[in-house]
């Protein structure tokens, strides 16, 4: 790892912060395609918590009486899948009363220590929860790391690369789900937080490895919503 973040720092000083300070949106753009959603939408709500966040007017769709039983059923469906992958799934509610599902991924599972290339039991867990998603399922896919230093970097291009860092994790996520079953329409997010949004304390190693994750967010999609809406209607 020391030799890695060595390279890439010599790099990025090398092009005098051309691609360090780059926008999150850009560096998205090189590590290869995006998905369906707008961009920046839904972090605000979700990074770092993803409790409370309001869902329909993202996904422009108003949540009817008697929906969000059947919405909740297909919600823990989703966590079942996200709990058959190794992750950590929590069902959540947003402010405005949809259910969706948080499921995190250490990046202790994932990736090899500073590296965003997904491992074979990685590879084999998010096959797993890619077939065990339905078609109307929305995702939100953030990627965050401790805050170690890069060796022969300062502290601002630290930040920087552990930002991209992230960002290249949580595209390899969505790469691997996008070559698995999940279709591109269904991506809303994708972004690298970095140091952003700890979970845990930095000043241990057992935190650290808490802070180095993939939170994949489960939303209802706005077709799941108007079918659960008519389902509920006709009974």
């Amino acid at each position: 790892m020391k030799l890695t973040k060595f390279t890439l720092c010599a790099l990025c000083a090398s092009l005098l912060f051309s691609s360090c300070s780059m926008s999150n949106t850009a560096k998205g753009g090189l590590i290869g395609g995006g998905g369906g959603g707008a961009l920046g939408a839904l972090i605000g709500s979700f990074a770092g918590g993803g409790k409370g966040a309001a869902i329909g007017g993202a996904i422009g769709a108003t949540l009817g009486a008697g929906a969000g039983v059947i919405i909740g059923n297909k919600m823990d469906k989703a966590k079942k899948a996200a709990e058959a992958a190794n992750a950590q799934a929590e069902l959540l509610t947003s402010e405005d009363g949809y259910q969706y599902v948080k499921a995190t991924f250490p990046s202790g599972i994932l990736f090899a220590s500073g590296k965003y290339a997904l491992n074979s039991a990685a590879k084999s867990d998010l096959t797993t929860f890619a077939q065990g998603l339905d078609a109307d399922m929305d995702l939100c896919i953030y990627g965050y790391t401790d805050n170690d230093p890069w060796k022969g970097c300062t502290a601002a291009q630290s930040v920087e690369k552990n930002k991209t860092l992230s960002l290249q994790r949580a595209g390899a996520v969505r790469d691997h789900l996008l070559a698995n079953g999940i279709s591109s329409s269904q991506i809303r997010e994708l972004n690298g937080l970095g140091e952003e949004n700890p979970v845990a304390s930095n000043a241990t190693a057992q935190g650290k490895e808490q802070n180095r994750r993939v939170e994949v967010y489960i939303l209802p999609s706005k077709q799941m919503v108007e079918a659960a809406n008519k389902e509920a209607a006709s009974k």
